[in-house]
């Protein structure tokens, strides 16, 4: 592994989450009394960001946030958790916000209103000189499409690794397929990219050099084209919610990949880090530290 901590750019999202905890999820239509709620910074560009510094990465933040209280509390909260905000844009008007409920087995149910997210439009000279000037950058799919494809094109122009989270699930353009070198999806996102009803790691293989396929409780999948295929089991824990599961997972997988690991152990890793954010309820408030990380890993593998 390197001995100095590699350099992380997060391209996405901001949101402030509001987190109702119930019994179960209501139905449509359906009032459900809850048992707690929370508020507190996330989004996936956030949750990834913090992820990857807890993970030891020196990681910054590229997004927008909005003129209002809960930009003020998202960018204070990167800032708490070592993200780098200086080109963080503020956007007049509202943030981005998701409602998001939980139930007692963890499970959850998601709406996202991206507010401030869709003024993220295009790049900034700064902003490209620090991708090109980064390890590895790691976008998702809450924010405008064409700012993903020029943030990964820039990385590809400065030899820069890029991690693709194709979260949330839509249309991939061959211009962004192109410059991604690791695609990460649950197999839900995988199905709607490919269209099978089943995971078909051929099919997206065919698309991108080398992916990761999280399976939940099941643990992780990952080929690429050199042959590698390894399925990696999760690690045993209480699970408390599973909200930013994905999220510590894939902070955790770019640091370990600028760390110079292998994929299969940097996978092994990224798993550790989605089980010890099970453990707490939240978002960015449950991402776990490296010492929480390394902890697992041990127990496990």
């Amino acid at each position: 592994m390197a001995e100095i901590s590699p350099r992380i750019v997060v391209a996405g999202s901001a949101n402030m989450d509001l987190v109702g905890l119930a019994p179960r999820l209501p139905l449509p239509g359906e009032t459900v009394l809850g048992d707690d709620f929370v508020m507190t910074p996330g989004g996936k560009g956030a949750n990834q960001a913090i992820a990857a510094a807890r993970a030891g990465g020196r990681c910054t933040m590229l997004g927008a946030i909005g003129s209002d209280a809960f930009g003020v509390t998202i960018k204070a909260r990167l800032n708490a958790s070592g993200v780098d905000t200086e080109n963080v844009r503020t956007s007049y008007g509202a943030s981005g916000v998701a409602v998001i409920m939980v139930d007692r087995a963890g499970e959850n149910s998601i709406i996202v209103s991206p507010g401030a997210n869709n003024s993220f439009a295009g790049l900034s000279a700064a902003e490209t000189a620090v991708i090109a000037d980064s390890d590895v950058l790691l976008c998702q799919q809450e924010i405008p499409a064409d700012t993903v494809v020029a943030a990964a094109q820039a990385a590809r122009a400065g030899r820069t690794r890029m991690i693709l989270n194709a979260a949330p699930a839509r249309e991939l353009p061959q211009e962004l397929l192109d410059a991604v070198d690791l695609l990460v999806v649950n197999e839900g996102e995988a199905n709607a990219i490919t269209g099978s009803a089943e995971p078909d790691m051929p099919g997206l293989l065919a698309l991108v050099p080398r992916v990761v396929l999280t399976l939940g409780g099941a643990g992780s999948w990952y080929a690429d084209r050199d042959g590698h295929d390894e399925r990696i089991p999760a690690c045993r824990v209480e699970v408390a919610d599973t909200t930013a599961a994905g999220d510590a997972f894939t902070g955790a997988l770019a640091v370990a990949w600028g760390e110079g690991r292998d994929l299969v152990q940097a996978v092994r890793w990224a798993n550790a880090a989605g089980a010890a954010c099970v453990r707490k309820v939240g978002a960015s408030n449950a991402l776990p530290s490296r010492a929480e990380i390394d902890a697992i890993y041990a127990q496990n593998y």
